[in-house]
């Protein structure tokens, strides 16, 4: 069954201003985003933050279309 990235990016005004962020962390989706745009393989991004793993960072990545240039869902 595929995972919804609804899963692992939430946003709630009380953190990050309400910037979409990785479920249970303060990582903001947009800094994942920004390190896949950079290049970096998933392998490499968890290496840099061990807390989260391959579904977080897909979920960024599927659910990117939905955060506004503003960072906002």
């Amino acid at each position: 069954m595929p995972v919804s990235w609804k899963n692992h990016i939430v946003s709630s005004a009380d953190v990050l201003h309400g910037k979409p962020r990785l479920r249970g962390t303060r990582i903001p989706a947009g800094l994942i985003l920004g390190y896949l745009a950079a290049g970096y393989t998933f392998h490499k991004i968890i290496e840099e933050f061990p807390d989260i793993g391959i579904a977080e960072i897909g979920s960024a990545e599927i659910g990117s279309p939905k955060i506004d240039c503003r960072g906002k869902m």
